[in-house]
């Protein structure tokens, strides 16, 4: 048996906690999830509604089938998000000047301005929570999550 290896899923094995490596990270995970809403709440808008925005924002006006693939969801819930948010006036619908029956979804100027509130508020909200993390950590726990992301 390798020397450790009884505690190498464990987190808080050393200090003699029972937590699991796994257990930490849904914790964590949980946690930013929470902070993430909270911060998104004065402008009602949901992490659909954000990832939204953000596709858009990056990628320009699109297809709705085009939004619906780049977020991962059925076309009738891209439909629900961008109704949110064309409600709020954040999005706009226009012709597709490349074909008259297709509509795009596009940003409106309103739609720009509170993406650019809600980043510098998941700014402040994100080094609020990272802080107490030194440069060196915060450089190895992004080195780690980007090798567990792919």
């Amino acid at each position: 048996m390798i020397q450790g290896s009884e505690t190498a899923g464990r987190a808080g094995a050393g200090a003699g906690g029972d937590e699991t490596l796994a257990d930490a990270f849904r914790s964590v995970a949980r946690r930013l999830r929470e902070t993430s809403q909270e911060t998104l709440a004065p402008w009602d808008i949901n992490p659909s509604h954000f990832r939204a925005l953000r596709v858009l924002h990056h990628h320009g006006a699109m297809r709705l089938s085009d939004l619906s693939e780049r977020l991962h969801i059925a076309p009738r819930s891209a439909t629900e998000v961008v109704d949110a948010l064309e409600s709020r006036g954040l999005v706009e619908r226009r012709a597709d000047p490349g074909d008259r029956r297709a509509t795009l979804v596009g940003l409106t100027g309103h739609g720009y301005d509170i993406l650019d509130a809600i980043r510098a508020a998941r700014g402040t909200e994100a080094e609020r929570f990272f802080g107490r993390l030194s440069q060196a950590d915060r450089a190895h726990l992004a080195r780690i999550l980007r090798k567990l992301q792919n």
